[in-house]
């Protein structure tokens, strides 16, 4: 019998750090990951391969959407084959999980799995702008068990206060861990295994947050200053920007949240087709692809394309 958790969690939250840390809770066990992503290419995975554990990854849409549903339940399927005692699934950030208790009860299903709950990812700091912008946010936090409020050292009392406030108004009865660069501790499991467990619900086949995205393909002749300001000039107008971007510097791994343009060197092994893609996501009523258009106007000279 394998357990399957489920982390989830709106853009930046922190999942895959998390998930780094939660897995080190398994240790000496077989381990699946299923890393889904909502750009075509799959970046949390690279970050991820380096673990001991079975790495399968699905882009291009959310597993609990009808266009990537089928490529879910496939590898559940499949990880009968690979044995593992733990299955662990990072959602991706604009999923929507509400109906994974009725993919697990489902009698006969999956016999070789057992649903042991969801943890919600929460951005201390930026969590009350997105409750009140994207429906996602409150789809995720009432489809799981525990709420953990990561990134409490960049938020202000008030800021910690107002995402509490929210999360108990909507989940009274949910545990709430708090923490920083997704630390996770045995704990959460004890928290996991005692939780009450909510209603099954209908399984919810439909589109995810209305949801922009743009892939911005860059030349390696851009410099990393260069990217740092072409990524500032719509990252406002976003939810996240992430990539791995080959540059005259070196190697980069953008990684951007809020208005905060994070692009740092990459030492990591990086596949090829990997290489050289932004993917930016941002909402229905975000102007992002005219800000991209101007931006790429200030770099048309490292711009290979825009898709």
């Amino acid at each position: 019998m394998s357990k399957l958790y489920l982390t989830t969690g709106f853009l930046g939250a922190g999942k895959t750090t998390f998930l780094k840390n939660f897995i080190r809770l398994f240790a000496g066990q077989k381990i699946q990951l299923i890393v889904n992503e909502f750009g075509q290419e799959g970046v949390d995975g690279v970050l991820l391969s380096e673990l001991d554990a079975f790495l399968q990854e699905i882009s291009g849409g959310s597993v609990f959407c009808s266009c990537r549903i089928d490529q879910f339940e496939k590898a559940l399927r499949e990880s009968a084959d690979v044995s593992a005692d733990v299955i662990l699934v990072e959602a991706s950030g604009l999923s929507d999980p509400t109906g994974v208790r009725k993919l697990f009860h489902q009698t006969g299903r999956f016999p070789h799995i057992e649903y042991q709950g969801g943890i919600c990812l929460i951005d201390a700091v930026r969590f009350p702008k997105l409750y009140a912008t994207a429906r996602t946010c409150v789809k995720q936090l009432a489809a799981s068990d525990v709420a953990v409020i990561n990134k409490i050292d960049r938020a202000s009392a008030e800021q910690l206060e107002e995402t509490l406030t929210l999360v108990r108004g909507q989940r009274p009865d949910m545990p709430v861990l708090q923490t920083s660069f997704g630390a996770a501790d045995s704990s959460i499991l004890e928290l996991l295994e005692n939780a009450r467990a909510l209603p099954e619900g209908g399984l919810t086949l439909t589109a995810d947050l209305s949801l922009r995205k743009l892939n911005i393909q860059l030349a390696p002749t851009i410099t990393a200053y260069e990217l740092q300001k072409f990524i500032e000039m719509f990252l406002e107008e976003t939810f996240r920007v992430k990539g791995f971007i080959s540059t005259a510097d070196g190697l980069r791994f953008a990684d951007c949240v809020g208005n905060v343009a994070k692009v740092e060197p990459c030492t990591i092994d990086v596949p090829e087709e990997r290489l050289g893609w932004l993917t930016v996501l941002s909402g229905a009523k975000m102007p992002v692809r005219a800000a991209v258009k101007e931006a790429c106007k200030w770099y048309k000279p490292h711009i290979l394309a825009v898709t």
